[in-house]
């Protein structure tokens, strides 16, 4: 029976981290990385890719490859897969952490819901939703190759909830319809995975809760004032759900949605 480092340890293998110089994602690659995987990071940024890279390679001692990409991109996206076998060996591990957010700065996001634009959506839900379908469909054979193939989609507590707009009056924050449908949509194609690519590569879900990034006071008030744990998450309250998701920590488990919210969801 092997031990528990070494079902967490993830040596020899290969993973990609969509969105990976933001700030979950740079956690997510410092994570896989620390268990030994080689990272290929995917952002946007040519230059925040190229960063992150260097920098995980530099801290953790593994091969990393920067790769910029345009996530509306569907030919860029379908070659990525390949790019990473090419350069790093194989492709064992996909996390899916890219996406725009509630406070993305994008004209008809953050407003009230007669004031968001269509156009906003279909490109909300081609970053958060469509890349996903489009990178596993490429990804896939590669993933099922490897033996041990893992998915993590990162979702939000509002693609399984409803938004409270109280914590929102008075302040600039936003909540757009374009992320709950997309990350609602993302949660349930993750079911679909689970069984479409079994058994031999594993799709799970990990979803955050609200991460402290020096918000609002106010609705930073609100939201601890009804979060079990009393505050908002930091980035490194993840790396526990990534290890466990990505290793043979959870070699039978599949379509799962591991929820990391402080209990944010409970009620």
């Amino acid at each position: 029976m092997k031990s528990v480092a070494e079902l967490m340890s993830l040596r020899g293998r290969v993973a990609l981290v969509t969105g990976g110089a933001g700030h979950i994602g740079g956690v997510v690659c410092d994570t896989l990385a620390e268990l030994g995987a080689a990272v290929a990071v995917l952002d946007c940024s040519a230059d925040a890719c190229n960063t992150t890279a260097n920098r995980v390679a530099d801290c953790f001692a593994v091969k990393t490859l920067a790769l910029p990409v345009d996530l509306a991109d569907e030919n860029a996206i379908r070659a990525v897969p390949a790019r990473t076998v090419e350069q790093l060996g194989s492709l064992d591990i996909l996390v899916h952490c890219a996406a725009l957010v509630g406070t993305s700065g994008l004209p008809g996001w953050a407003v009230p819901f007669s004031e968001q634009s269509a156009d906003t959506w279909r490109k909300a839900l081609e970053v958060n939703l469509t890349s996903a379908f489009i990178l596993t469909q490429s990804a896939a054979d590669s993933l099922a190759a490897s033996g041990r193939g893992a998915i993590i989609h990162v979702g939000s507590i509002y693609g399984i909830v409803g938004p409270d707009f109280g914590l929102y009056a008075g302040t600039q924050l936003g909540n757009p319809a374009a992320y709950a449908a997309s990350k609602g949509g993302l949660l349930q194609f993750t079911r679909w995975l689970a069984t479409a690519l079994a058994p031999r590569v594993r799709v799970n879900m990990l979803t955050p809760g609200g991460v402290e990034r020096g918000q609002d006071a106010t609705f930073r008030e609100r939201y601890v004032a009804r979060t079990p744990l009393a505050r908002m998450a930091t980035e490194e309250d993840f790396k526990g759900a990534v290890a466990y998701l990505a290793s043979d920590l959870s070699a039978y488990v599949t379509g799962q949605n591991l929820i990391v919210d402080g209990g944010w969801t409970v009620w």
